[in-house]
């Protein structure tokens, strides 16, 4: 038993915390020589809250941490390739945004969105799918034999909303960066909650357990980072760190019964992603412009510190990650339901009271 712990859970997490931990510095050093920093003078962007300039670039250490860590626990199989390929693309695309971040421009929201949604395709191709959701009224709903015809070709609704879950994914915990720390903190907690629950669902051992090793990975590869993230950050994940949220939605979806976990321990940032989504396309903007009414923006105003907002994150994500390795399937999705009702009105609680409060950047 300890045998199998320390090759499934603590080795993996170890080795991807101590590989990103050791390269976030040179990234940070590395980053300042080339001039890869986020200067708030410079990239004029209604989200950022920063005030001196800050090295861009995490997401390389983070992605490394993940990477290598991978290559050394998990075989090397077509599917394993076709997902570190895939995360390879959105840390492609996330440096070049940083690049350009450096010299007062962005990438095209619309370019970063359809690299989003290729990396997601290819993961699909190579057989990670959704095959089966709990319906919450009883029963399970197989999306496999759901097909739906577009022009001259047909899809299985499965590969469709596998799709869908992972550039959601990366999307949504890429607007969880708004504080220093929020991130990452957010990740590792819903890595481990999901490693944990991989682990239960397959006690006996029998398989690689590649779901619960990459996300005891992920975890590892996040907290590595945490230490230089937390605020004072001394350097930026950046727009790559997609490359890691899409191993993340990988993770969830190896075995369906953990999507309810993930949707649960990841509540907080989901239903803010879903209120600002709908909020800026009532306000008629498009949903991909940035603004400062995000919740951690909120608490900001309400003159909270970016320390207590991460921890407040970390926390609530917590708690609703217990509250989900405790319950079944069908009492999760009433669960999130539950958040999704207090969130909504807090948020809404929030807009109103903060409406004529000043910006402000508390530490």
């Amino acid at each position: 038993m300890n045998e199998f712990f320390t090759n499934t859970v603590f080795s993996p997490f170890l080795t991807a915390f101590l590989i990103t931990s050791f390269l976030t510095p040179f990234t940070i050093k590395l980053m300042k020589k080339i001039g890869l920093v986020d200067d708030p003078k410079l990239h004029k962007h209604p989200a950022i809250i920063h005030t001196k300039p800050i090295p861009r670039g995490g997401s390389i250490p983070l992605f490394l941490g993940a990477f290598i860590a991978a290559l050394i626990f998990i075989p090397l199989t077509k599917t394993l390739t076709a997902i570190l390929f895939a995360s390879f693309l959105a840390l492609t695309i996330g440096l070049i945004d940083d690049r350009l971040n450096a010299k007062s421009k962005d990438a095209s929201v619309y370019l970063r969105f359809l690299i989003n949604i290729l990396a997601a395709v290819i993961v699909v191709g190579s057989g990670i799918s959704i095959h089966f959701i709990t319906n919450p009224f009883g029963g399970i709903l197989n999306l496999d034999k759901i097909i739906i015809p577009f022009l001259f070709f047909q899809f299985h609704l499965s590969d469709i909303i596998s799709v869908i879950w992972l550039v959601w994914i990366m999307n949504m915990l890429n607007w969880s960066k708004g504080v220093d720390g929020q991130m990452p903190g957010i990740v590792a907690i819903s890595a481990i909650v999901i490693g944990i629950l991989s682990l239960r669902l397959n006690p006996t051992g029998m398989e690689n357990f590649i779901d619960a090793k990459l996300s005891f990975i992920i975890a590892g590869s996040a907290l590595g980072f945490l230490l230089f993230n937390f605020y004072p950050a001394k350097i930026f994940p950046g727009y790559g760190a997609t490359s890691l949220y899409l191993l993340l939605g990988v993770t969830s979806i190896l075995s369906s019964a953990k999507l309810a976990t993930a949707m649960l321990v990841m509540g907080v940032p989901f239903i803010d992603f879903i209120f600002t989504i709908i909020r800026r396309i009532l306000n008629k903007r498009s949903p991909f412009n940035g603004d400062k009414k995000h919740l951690h923006h909120l608490l900001l105003k309400l003159g909270f510190s970016q320390r207590k907002i991460a921890l407040f994150y970390w926390a609530l994500s917590a708690i609703l990650g217990i509250v989900a390795l405790l319950l079944e399937s069908r009492s999760k999705i009433f669960a999130m339901i539950m958040v999704g009702i207090v969130m909504v009105g807090a948020l809404f609680f929030l807009h109103a009271i903060t409406k004529n409060i000043n910006e402000k950047t508390p530490t």
